[in-house]
C-alpha cells in the first residue's frame, strides 16, 4: 500500500492542485457508503451515467476526509478548511494512471488471470499454495474491473515477493486499460465460456480481447485442448515471443494430465512434465474445480516450485467462498458467515458487510487465527487490532493458538480459545442478544460448527437470496430513466416473501429515495431496524396514524375521510406540513380520487396547514399485456391532467409518479418525477427478463429414499402410484411452507443433479414426495424448488397465478439466507 502527498498524486496524475499539498495518502476510497474513513484517506469522485461521486464531497469532508480528487470544482469546496482537492479531467482515468505508477515501483513478478470463468478461485488457490514461499499480494475477491483493478494493484508494498490480479472485462476496448496498469510477466488464460458474450460479435472477438492482457507477457499459461484459443493465438502477431506454456488431457501441451480418476470425494489424475511423473488428488471432482487445479498445477511447474508444495497444495485445496451468508441468528441477532478463509483483506471486506446491520448497535467478530500472511505476528495481530477498532467492533471472540498467544495486542473487550472445541463446549446463547456477529474462519477450524450454534432457524428448507443478482437488477431498472428521476422500491409483504429489514438495508446502502409498504407495521419494523429512507404506507389505517407520525412514516390519502382524519392526527402532534401521498384513482378503480373530485381534493388541500403534499400517483391497471396499451395510455393522460391541476393549486414542487416495473420498461415517457419499482427487482419482467438476474431460490434437501413398486402408493388419498419400480425421495416442505398443492400428482417438478424430479402423489403439510428414479440422488442431496433451473415465472403460468403469489406465499418458518457474491 502506498503513502504519497497529495501534491505527488497531482503530479503524477497531471492534475491540478488547490488548497493543502501535504496530506498523506494511504487509502484510495471511491465509495462514499464505505464504513472505513480517515484522514490518510483519498476520496475520488468518480462520475459515471448513473452516478457522481461529486454529491458525496461534502458529506465525506464532514466525515473527517480531507483529500479528494474531481474533475470539476465547486465553489463551495474552497470554504473546507484543511482540504486539498486534486482537479482531473478524468477521475477514472487518473485513478488508473496513479494506479500504474504506484505498480511501477515494485520490480517483482506479477501475474495477471483473464478468462470467463474460474479466475478468482484460480487466484484463491495459487495464494494457498504458494504463501508460505512468497509474499503475494492479490486482489482481494473479485476486484477485476477498471475500478477494482486500480485499487487492487494499489495494495502492492515494498514487502510484495509476488502480485496475482484477476482482469475482467465486458466489451471491447476495455482489456488495454487493465494491461498497463498490472503490467504482468505471466499470464493464466483460464476457461472460456458465454459470459459477457453479447457484447462481441464472436467467441473469438472476445478471446482476443481477452489476450490483449498478455500481449507483453514473456509466458502465458493456458489450456491446450481450447481449440478456439489456439486458433486465435495464432492470428496474432504480439504473441509471436511470448512463451506458450501449455497443458492438456489429450497430450498436445508441455504439460500432460492423464489417467483422471473421481472417487469419494476426490479427484486423482497423473502429471508428465519434462521428465517428471507423478500423481496429484484434489479434494473435488467436478469439472470446472479440476480445469481450475490443473492451472494452479501448470503455473507452478512453469515457476519451479518443489515437490512437496504442489503435492500438499493440491491435495488440501480448499472451498472458495464465492458468497458471504447473512441469516437471522438466536436471541433477535444478525449472523454473517464468511467461515471458508481468513485473510486481512477478506477480513475487511467482510466487516464492511457486517457494519451495514443498522439494526443492531452491538457488533462481534469471531475471528480464527489468519494464517500464511507473510507478516510477523505482532505485526499482523496488531492491524487486526487497529481494523476492528476502525471498523467499530464492539467485542472479539479469538480462536486459535496464535491469536489467543497474541490477545494482549487487541484492546477491545473479547476472549480467546485456542481451539473451536474449547468454544462450543462452553458455549452459552445467552452470550449472544441483539447484535450482529461476524464469522470469519480459515476451513481447518470447522466454524460451521459455531455457525450451526447461532442460527435461529434449523429448518433444512430455505430461501436463498442473492444480494448481487438484487442490486444488478436495481441498477438495470435504474438504466432506463431518465436523468434525475427517483426511484421508490416497493418493500411491502416482507419485501416479495424476501425478509423484513435486509433487502430495505442494501436498498438504503444503493442509496434508492424511497421505500413502499403496505401496512404501518412494516414501516415500523423498518424504522426499527435502522431505515432512514422516507418510507411511504401504501394502505394507512386510521388507528395507526399517531404511530406513523412518531415514525416518520408518510401515508398514502386516498379519500376525503382519510384526508380529514390524518390532518387532525397531525395537528394533535403539533407537526407542520407533514409529508403525505395524494392518490388518484385513473381507472384502476380501486383507492384514490376520482378524476372529478379534483376541484374539491384542492380546496381541501389547499386549506389544511398540518400537512404537505410531498407526491401525487397513481397505478396502473395493465401496464405489462400489449392489449391494454390504449387503457394504459389514457391513465397516463388522465393522471397528468389531474395531477398538474392539483400542483398549480398548490404552488409549489410535488413529485408524481405512475409507473410500476412494467411501465418502467415499456412507457419511458411516462417516467414523470419517480417511478416505482417492485416485481422486477426479484429478477421477473414482462417484457425481456434475459437482462434481470435471478435472486430468490428455494431449496431443501432429501431426508430419505425408499423403492416403490407399481401397486404400492405414496402419499395421502393413495394418489401416487408408479408405474415401474421407482426410487421416491421425501423432501421436507410442504404447504406449511408455501408450496401449492396444486403442483402434486406429477404437476410440479423439483430440480437435483442436474435433472427434473416430478412430484409424487398430494403434498402433505411439511412433506412432498419426489420420484428420484434414474437421477443417482443420494440422502443429504440439495433439491431447488424454485429458482434459476426452475424459473418462478414457469411454476406461475403451471398454477395459472402470477410470480407475487409465490414469492409471497412462502412461509416465515422456511429460513431466509442472504448472501453477496
Amino acid at each position: 500500500m502506498g503513502i504519497y502527498s497529495l501534491g505527488k498524486i497531482a503530479e503524477i496524475t497531471g492534475g491540478i492542485l488547490e488548497g493543502e499539498s501535504n496530506i498523506s495518502i494511504r487509502q484510495l476510497l471511491i465509495d462514499s457508503r464505505s464504513t472505513t474513513v480517515s484522514s490518510s484517506s483519498l476520496f475520488i469522485a468518480i462520475s459515471g451515467e448513473r452516478h457522481d461521486g461529486h454529491r458525496y464531497v461534502a458529506e465525506l469532508y464532514h466525515r473527517g476526509i480531507r483529500a479528494f480528487m474531481i474533475s470539476r470544482m465547486v465553489e463551495a469546496y474552497r470554504s473546507m478548511t484543511g482540504a486539498g482537492f486534486v482537479i482531473v479531467k478524468d477521475t477514472l482515468a487518473a485513478l488508473q494512471e496513479l494506479a500504474h505508477f504506484h505498480r511501477q515501483q515494485y520490480d517483482c513478478t506479477v501475474v495477471a488471470i483473464a478468462g470467463s470463468n474460474g479466475k478468482t478461485i484460480v487466484k484463491e488457490w495459487l495464494y494457498h499454495c504458494l504463501s508460505e514461499k512468497y509474499q503475494i499480494t492479490r486482489s482481494p475477491k473479485s476486484y477485476n474491473s477498471q475500478v477494482g483493478v486500480p485499487l487492487s494493484l494499489w495494495l502492492m508494498d515494498e514487502n510484495t515477493g509476488m502480485g496475482i490480479f484477476e482482469a475482467g472485462i465486458s466489451r471491447p476496448g476495455e482489456m488495454v486499460r487493465l494491461e498497463r496498469m498490472i503490467g504482468p510477466a505471466v499470464g493464466i488464460l483460464t476457461n472460456i465460456g458465454e459470459a459477457h458474450q453479447e457484447n462481441f460479435t464472436s467467441i473469438e472477438e472476445k478471446i482476443s480481447e481477452k489476450l490483449l492482457l498478455f500481449s507483453n507477457c514473456h509466458t502465458l499459461i493456458y489450456s491446450c485442448d481450447q481449440a478456439p484459443v489456439q486458433n486465435v493465438l495464432r492470428k496474432m502477431p504480439q504473441f509471436s515471443g511470448v512463451r506458450l506454456f501449455g497443458w492438456s488431457v489429450h497430450g498436445a501441451g508441455e504439460v500432460q494430465y492423464t489417467d483422471i480418476v473421481k472417487q469419494s470425494g476426490k479427484t486423482t489424475f497423473n502429471v508428465t512434465y519434462k521428465d517428471q511423473v507423478f500423481q496429484i488428488a484434489i479434494p473435488f471432482t467436478d469439472s470446472a474445480s479440476i480445469e481450475n487445479a490443473q492451472h494452479c498445477l501448470a503455473f507452478m511447474l512453469w515457476l519451479g516450485a518443489d515437490m512437496e508444495t504442489m503435492v500438499s497444495g493440491m491435495n488440501d485445496l480448499p472451498p472458495v467462498a464465492m458468497r458471504l451468508e447473512q441469516k437471522s441468528a438466536i436471541n433477535g441477532c444478525t449472523l454473517i458467515n464468511d467461515s471458508y478463509n481468513s485473510d486481512f483483506n477478506s477480513l475487511s471486506i467482510a466487516l464492511e458487510v457486517l457494519n451495514r446491520q443498522l439494526q443492531h448497535a452491538r457488533k462481534t467478530v469471531i475471528l480464527s487465527d489468519i494464517l500464511q500472511s507473510g507478516k510477523k505476528l505482532d505485526e499482523l495481530y496488531g492491524k487486526v487490532d487497529a481494523l476492528l477498532l476502525e471498523k467499530g467492533i464492539t467485542r472479539l471472540i479469538g480462536i486459535g493458538n496464535a491469536i489467543s498467544e497474541h490477545a494482549g495486542l487487541f484492546t477491545m473487550p473479547g476472549k480467546f480459545y485456542r481451539t473451536t472445541r474449547d468454544f462450543t463446549d462452553s458455549f452459552n446463547a445467552d452470550d449472544f442478544r441483539d447484535e450482529a456477529i461476524l464469522i470469519k474462519g480459515s476451513r481447518q477450524y470447522e466454524f460451521e460448527k459455531i455457525a450451526a450454534l447461532l442460527e435461529q432457524k434449523k429448518h433444512t428448507t430455505r430461501v436463498e437470496i442473492n444480494l448481487e443478482a438484487l442490486v444488478h437488477n436495481l441498477n438495470y431498472f435504474r438504466s432506463l430513466l431518465q436523468p434525475g428521476t427517483k426511484t421508490m422500491v416497493m418493500v411491502k409483504a416482507l419485501s416479495y416473501g424476501s425478509g423484513r429489514h435486509e433487502i430495505a438495508s442494501i436498498l438504503q446502502f444503493q442509496r434508492v429515495d424511497y421505500l413502499g409498504v403496505a401496512i404501518a407495521d412494516e414501516g415500523v419494523s423498518l424504522r426499527q431496524a435502522g431505515i432512514s429512507l422516507p418510507i411511504m404506507v401504501m394502505n394507512p389505517e386510521p388507528e395507526s396514524f399517531d404511530t406513523m407520525i412518531h415514525y416518520r412514516l408518510e401515508p398514502e390519502i386516498y379519500s376525503f375521510r382519510i384526508l380529514d382524519q390524518f390532518n387532525k392526527a397531525a395537528s394533535r402532534n403539533q407537526e407542520i406540513d407533514y409529508p403525505v401521498h395524494i392518490k388518484l384513482d385513473t381507472g384502476m378503480h380501486r383507492m384514490g380520487f376520482l378524476s372529478g373530485e379534483t376541484a374539491l381534493l384542492c380546496q381541501e388541500l389547499h386549506r389544511l396547514k398540518h400537512i404537505k403534499v410531498c407526491s401525487v400517483f397513481s397505478h396502473l391497471a395493465g401496464s405489462d399485456e400489449e392489449i391494454f396499451d390504449e387503457f394504459t395510455t389514457s391513465q397516463i393522460a388522465a393522471f397528468k391532467t389531474s395531477s398538474e391541476r392539483i400542483i398549480d393549486v398548490l404552488g409549489y414542487p410535488v413529485i408524481r409518479h405512475i409507473l410500476n416495473t412494467s411501465g418502467i420498461e415499456r412507457f419511458p415517457e411516462a417516467q414523470f418525477d419517480m417511478v416505482r419499482l417492485g416485481i422486477g427487482l426479484y429478477g421477473i419482467s414482462s417484457v425481456d427478463s434475459r437482462r434481470l438476474r435471478n435472486v430468490s431460490t428455494l431449496k431443501s434437501t432429501i431426508l430419505q429414499i425408499k423403492p416403490v413398486v407399481p401397486g404400492e402408493t405414496v402419499g395421502y388419498g393413495r394418489r401416487g402410484k408408479p408405474e415401474r419400480p421407482s426410487q421416491i425421495a421425501i423432501v421436507p416442505i410442504g404447504y406449511g411452507d408455501g408450496l401449492n398443492r396444486r403442483l402434486g400428482n406429477g404437476k410440479g417438478k423439483f430440480f437435483i443433479r442436474g435433472k427434473m424430479a416430478p412430484i409424487m402423489g398430494n403434498i402433505c403439510m411439511d412433506m412432498t414426495m419426489i420420484d428420484v428414479t434414474g437421477t443417482g440422488a443420494k440422502e443429504g442431496d440439495e433439491v431447488v424448488i424454485f429458482g434459476e433451473k426452475i424459473p418462478i415465472t414457469k411454476m406461475a403460468a403451471q398454477l395459472d397465478t402470477i410470480p407475487y403469489e409465490i414469492l409471497t406465499s412462502v412461509s416465515e418458518r422456511v429460513k431466509r439466507v442472504y448472501f453477496h457474491e
